[in-house]
């Protein structure tokens, strides 16, 4: 493995080595799902306080939608999707 100044890349293949992988995968939809930030995005509606479960989708959604592609069509799957993995996170 290479560890120079411009990253770490696997000397194998020249990919980014798994472990340094922060892309979390969830389900929405039925399909697996990377949602890049979702660790920082989940702690940092839980710092909110908010009550009640449409509030935390929409926000989980609003942060989540700055940082990654959310398709037009899916955006109430990915709410479901973001919703139940805060639950299973945060458990509330």
């Amino acid at each position: 493995m290479s560890d120079d100044k411009d990253g770490m890349y696997c000397s194998i293949c020249g990919g980014v080595r798994p472990d340094r992988i922060t892309t979390k995968q969830i389900l929405v939809d039925g399909k697996e799902t990377g949602i890049e930030k979702l660790d920082a995005i989940i702690a940092e509606i839980a710092a909110l306080r908010l009550t009640g479960d449409g509030a935390i989708a929409g926000a989980l959604l609003a942060r989540v939608h700055k940082e990654n592609y959310v398709p037009t069509k899916k955006a109430d799957a990915y709410a479901a999707a973001l919703l139940a993995e805060y639950k299973k996170t945060v458990k509330q």
